[in-house]
């Protein structure tokens, strides 16, 4: 994955985040499994939710899903919450 970086991933997910809050993304492994677990829900039937995913692979499309913002990655602590 050349563009974008998994900075400027992170920087994107974690742009909604306050000063003095812990970001919702700490490393690579966490866009790692953000973007497989999307893409493996792609795979599996739903829609994509950005235009012109037609003939774009699974894992593309959960990537550039998260860098505009079209998805959010949920901690497992807000995840327990809502339960």
């Amino acid at each position: 994955m050349l563009h974008p970086s998994y900075t400027d991933l992170m920087e994107v997910v974690n742009s909604d985040v306050e000063v003095g809050e812990q970001p919702v993304v700490q490393s690579r492994y966490s866009i790692v499994n953000a973007t497989s677990k999307r893409a493996r829900q792609i795979i599996a039937g739903e829609e994509p939710h950005i235009s012109g995913a037609c003939g774009m692979k699974p894992l593309s499309i959960a990537i550039d899903e998260l860098y505009q913002s079209k998805v959010k990655i949920v901690s497992d602590e807000d995840t327990k919450e809502n339960v």
